[in-house]
């Protein structure tokens, strides 16, 4: 079984001693315990597998969670000078600051200042990131840049652009041994819909091995006994189209197809709370559509967001953020897929980029499917973001509707690449920025350097 493939088995749970001992932090006991189970040749696969994920998992945990109390409230004052304890314990409180015990001490999340400032104005503006409040937000040029784009959907039906994007990575320098074996991956365009004329314009070292079209995660990968330490990139293009959808407008048949309905573990899971959560805010609807409708209102108007710990290290996603009313792109959108497949509603994992003029970061999104019209789109995360701006009519396009400012890589979850990874990968659900791996080991995300940048954006 390749090593990636012991995730499905995550949700089978820890003996109880070493549950104890991981949520309290105690990580090197968790691990000593886990390597003595682990020693015994009868224990069952499935429970072989999660012990095997756990030690991984748990051996990562302090990468994500750096900061004591003291260090962390420094953090904050070293932008918000009067900032007070107790704003920061009521920051905790809310569940806004992410934090675990390791050592039985209290760490807190290493980018929780960095979220708080992404969705919290005030916080923002305390820190001179953001002058005014939600109307001066409004303005901004992200959010221009997107209410021109849905506006030109809406008045013409489509809107399409052409793009160049650079994607490199590179290991960092000490982590290099003159003469190691190394695979590196990077994530490509992939064949869809709404993708056409995808050319990889440019790789270097030249020889790579460039998966097919319709690979369910893409990549551009290299295998190389390097001599000296270096980049790897592409260069790639590609026509973008949005069709605009009216939602409101589609009237389902009333019998649905099945496929993409199945639970895909350790994420996509219909649990006893998922199940209720579904049947709840099913009552009363009358068709598929309704219902992912009510699932999409009920992330996009309760949820927020909070940037989030490596995706190695979280557990059942889905559910947890049914629970917390937090995460980031990629949660809600698992947390939607999954309310829709539990409900009998094919829906679909599809991601990639955020790709506009001047940035290009990694971004989630979900398609599912409506008979006759069928397959439309759902942007929980960016359906959360304009609740927080009070921009209901950008909140409404993003059920039914993508803007034209993407670059969709993987069409499915929890994937394999054309060439396998032979070690853990730093994202083993999905692919954005690239991974890297040498005969030993895969490489997490704090030893190699990657990098996006989009060359060109133009509208045709």
């Amino acid at each position: 079984m390749n090593i990636n493939e012991n995730f499905k088995y995550l949700n089978i749970g820890l003996p109880e001693d070493i549950l104890r001992h991981k949520m309290h932090g105690n990580f090197k006991e968790a691990i000593r315990l886990i390597d003595l189970r682990l020693e015994n040749k009868d224990i069952p696969k499935a429970l072989r597998a999660c012990l095997t994920v756990q030690r991984e998992l748990i051996a990562r945990f302090h990468l994500d969670y750096p900061y004591k109390k003291a260090e962390a409230l420094a953090l904050v004052r070293e932008n918000i000078a009067d900032f007070s304890e107790e704003e920061f314990d009521s920051l905790v409180d809310s569940g806004a600051i992410g934090w675990i015990y390791i050592d039985g001490e209290v760490r807190f999340f290493n980018r929780f200042f960095a979220s708080l400032c992404k969705v919290n104005a005030d916080i923002a503006r305390r820190a001179g990131i953001v002058t005014q409040g939600v109307e001066s937000i409004k303005k901004t040029d992200k959010n221009t840049l997107l209410d021109d784009a849905i506006l030109d959907m809406k008045e013409n039906g489509f809107t399409t652009r052409r793009y160049k994007v650079k994607a490199s990575l590179k290991l960092k320098d000490e982590n290099f041994k003159k003469g190691m074996f190394i695979r590196a991956h990077l994530p490509i365009p992939c064949e869809c819909a709404e993708q056409s004329d995808i050319k990889i314009e440019e790789v270097y070292p030249k020889n790579a091995n460039i998966a097919p079209l319709n690979a369910p995660q893409r990549t551009v990968c290299w295998e190389e006994n390097m001599e000296e330490n270096h980049e790897f990139y592409v260069i790639y293009s590609y026509v973008y189209k949005s069709v605009y959808k009216d939602s409101e407008k589609i009237i389902p048949d009333k019998e649905q197809p099945d496929f993409f309905t199945e639970e895909k573990p350790p994420h996509i899971v219909f649990t006893p709370y998922i199940k209720e959560l579904v049947h709840t805010l099913s009552e009363g609807a009358e068709n598929n559509l309704e219902k992912a409708r009510r699932f999409y209102d009920f992330i996009t108007l309760n949820m927020k967001y909070n940037f989030m710990p490596a995706y190695f290290s979280l557990e059942n996603i889905a559910e947890n953020c049914a629970r917390n009313f937090s995460g980031d792109c990629g949660v809600f959108a698992l947390l939607f897929l999954t309310m829709c497949r539990c409900a009998g509603i094919p829906a679909r994992w599809e991601s990639g980029l955020d790709t506009e003029p001047g940035f290009c970061g990694g971004h989630d999104w979900i398609k599912f499917y409506i008979a006759p019209y069928g397959w439309l789109f759902a942007d929980t995360s960016y359906g959360v973001a304009a609740h927080r701006i009070e921009n209901e009519e950008r909140r409404k396009f993003y059920f039914g509707n993508l803007e034209p400012y993407r670059t969709v890589i993987n069409s499915d979850f929890q994937e394999e690449f054309t060439v396998p990874k032979t070690h853990w990968r730093a994202d083993p659900y999905d692919n954005q920025v690239g991974e890297m791996e040498t005969t030993e080991k895969g490489f997490a995300y704090n030893e190699f350097d990657r990098s996006k940048e989009t060359l060109e954006c133009t509208k045709i």
